[in-house]
């Protein structure tokens, strides 16, 4: 083990104190997929520009 664990620890603390959580503790690589939900789908067809629209 390391004997600067304590340390590391205390040295985390004050960074996360003054910085905040700069990482969340996953990423979107770790969690499931999310569908669209109706209500992203529903802005997304009414904001689409003209020149995408099915010919």
């Amino acid at each position: 083990m390391n004997g600067n664990t304590g340390q590391d620890r205390e040295r985390r603390r004050k960074l996360a104190e003054i910085f905040g959580d700069v990482l969340p503790e996953t990423t979107s690589d770790d969690r499931p997929d999310r569908s669209p939900s109706t209500e992203d789908e529903r802005w997304y067809r009414e904001n689409r520009p003209p020149h995408h629209d099915a010919r």
